[in-house]
């Protein structure tokens, strides 16, 4: 029997098709609620939604007022419960107490099968 040896070019062929589908499994945010840049009503809850399934126990977000009604100030950090939904594409939180007027941060953590973690921000405003 006679064995074939690969070639640089089916090596490379393959280790890129390899890479392309490993690039294709990071979590990105599709949408949140309320959406980035948006003013309204206080939210009960935070929405964000990813392309991925999240693996919920290394995904995660902090919730900051970044500033109060006209006034700058640090970033304060706004107690709130983090979960996952019903729909594993979907990161959830859930301030414990309602939110004021002022802009607010979240900053997320968003891991897939892939375990590669993926970070970003949602600003919005509550009137």
């Amino acid at each position: 029997m006679r064995l074939i040896k690969p070639t640089a070019a089916v090596i490379a062929l393959l280790s890129g098709l390899l890479m392309s589908t490993l690039a294709q499994a990071h979590p990105k945010l599709l949408s949140s609620s309320p959406a980035e840049g948006a003013a309204g009503a206080p939210p009960e809850k935070i929405e964000l939604h990813f392309s991925e399934n999240l693996v919920t126990q290394f995904s995660g977000a902090k919730l900051l007022m970044i500033e109060m009604a006209g006034m700058a100030h640090d970033p304060m950090p706004i107690k709130a419960k983090v979960s996952g939904s019903s729909d594993p594409k979907t990161m959830l939180i859930t301030p414990t107490a309602p939110l004021t007027a002022g802009t607010y941060k979240v900053e997320w953590r968003a891991v897939s099968s892939d375990t590669h973690p993926i970070t970003g921000n949602v600003t919005f405003k509550v009137k």
